[in-house]
């Protein structure tokens, strides 16, 4: 840390927490080499050369790179089909196009997983009748609360399920800006036992959003018929300047594809305008880069639990994404950590994180997120809602040396602001 002025004290937990790391990492080294032979596996067997890393315009008919890709996709991710476009303006929008494509009015979808992320609220109408929303469309909503102890209820699950018939059961992943543990595949696994059993119809789909790679299943490989995320998170590994992915049935993705473009056309259009080979890139690249971003949330959560803060998870704990919580329980804290994290940015270390209202949320969010793409979350970023415990929700880490950098420099001006609060309110004294 010769760079940077670290507290001392901070530097000798710096060693402890690697230190502690150990066994997590090494448990994230063979994940990840699994998974990066999955998906080399998937490019040759797929016959990827030189000529699909080109450019199609116009229409895009034909465009033998972007189909193929398709194709790598799927059988990367296990999946009968795949639909992977750099034309998805976010991991919300892939989502709403896979929503979209497979619900008709009159249907209902179950949501097993509690409320969702803010940003899906507005899709599925849940709050208020969103113009072009679900709910709009006639498509109504319902959702499962979950156990005190976050976990999904699994009987109030069967009870839904076997007294009413639902188009769809919808599994939200990750967290999102709530306490409960994201889940393991495993548990996604139970989730579409459990309904498979009782309405073998029911489509069962997954916001697969910041668990890619994270095992060494996915989603589809357990009872899943569709998934979908985002390019500028895992499955992008960081090259990916944009874009978003659904994979799972044929027959679903053929209805997905209908909305992604227009009704009686589908994937057959669609110019990839010279996004290919990043595309393809970023997927190679995203095992590994997936395993930079865990070791930085492993470590992140050492050092923090060192700190005296509560994280989740911790650090030897089984992982569904790379998202870390640390609860910081103060508003002022929660801004001086973003503040330093940003600091140690590679892009725009010198901006100030400031606390704003933004389209999709209810309170006002905070965010740090030097990063080379816009928003990108598989790069090292914090973000929050400004409202109690004051959390922060920190993931990613293309390259986990410097993300470590950043979770020291976020540490660090933790502990300057707290000296200079304590120091300012004995003077008010």
């Amino acid at each position: 840390m010769n760079f940077w002025s670290i507290d001392k004290k901070l530097d000798l937990l710096d060693k402890e927490a690697l230190n502690t790391c150990k066994t997590a990492f090494e448990r994230i080294e063979k994940i990840s080499e699994y998974n990066q032979q999955k998906v080399l596996s998937a490019f040759i067997n797929c016959g990827v050369s030189e000529m699909h890393l080109g450019l199609s315009t116009g229409y895009g008919y034909d465009d033998v790179g972007r189909d193929t890709l398709d194709r790598v996709v799927a059988k990367a991710f296990c999946a009968e089909d795949a639909l992977i476009r750099h034309s998805f303006a976010s991991g919300t929008h892939t989502l709403s196009v896979a929503l979209f494509g497979i619900l008709r009015p009159g249907d209902t979808v179950l949501v097993l997983t509690g409320r969702p992320y803010d940003t899906i609220t507005g899709v599925f109408g849940i709050d208020k009748k969103t113009d072009g929303s679900l709910r709009d469309f006639g498509v109504h909503y319902e959702q499962v609360a979950l156990l005190p102890d976050g976990r999904p209820d699994l009987c109030e699950i069967e009870h839904r399920i076997a007294g009413k018939k639902y188009k769809m059961a919808y599994i939200q992943r990750s967290r999102g800006y709530s306490q409960r543990k994201s889940l393991l595949i495993k548990d996604i696994g139970l989730l579409c036992d459990t309904v498979k059993k009782i309405s073998p119809d029911t489509v069962i789909m997954v916001d697969n959003c910041y668990g890619e790679f994270v095992e060494t299943k996915e989603p589809t490989e357990v009872g899943a018929d569709l998934m979908a995320g985002s390019l500028i998170k895992n499955p992008g590994g960081g090259i990916a300047p944009g874009g978003g992915y659904i994979a799972g049935k044929k027959k679903y993705i053929e209805m997905c594809s209908h909305r992604m473009t227009c009704a009686g056309v589908g994937r057959e259009i669609g110019a990839t305008l010279g996004h290919n080979r990043e595309l393809y890139m970023g997927f190679f690249a995203a095992p590994h880069t997936t395993g930079e971003a865990l070791k930085t949330a492993v470590y992140a959560s050492a050092l923090f639990s060192l700190l005296g803060y509560e994280t989740s998870p911790a650090a030897n704990e089984d992982r569904g994404d790379i998202i870390e919580i640390i609860k910081l329980k103060e508003r002022n804290a929660l801004i001086a950590f973003c503040r330093g994290l940003q600091s140690g940015s590679p892009i725009d270390a010198a901006a100030i994180p400031t606390p704003a209202q933004m389209p999709g949320y209810t309170d006002e969010v905070i965010m740090a997120a030097g990063a080379f793409t816009g928003g990108a979350s598989i790069e090292l970023s914090a973000d929050a809602p400004l409202r109690e415990p004051f959390c922060v929700y920190m993931q990613g880490g293309i390259n986990f040396y410097s993300a470590k950098v950043g979770v020291m420099l976020a540490a660090n001006n933790l502990i300057n602001d707290y000296k200079k609060r304590r120091k300012n309110n004995a003077e008010d004294i």
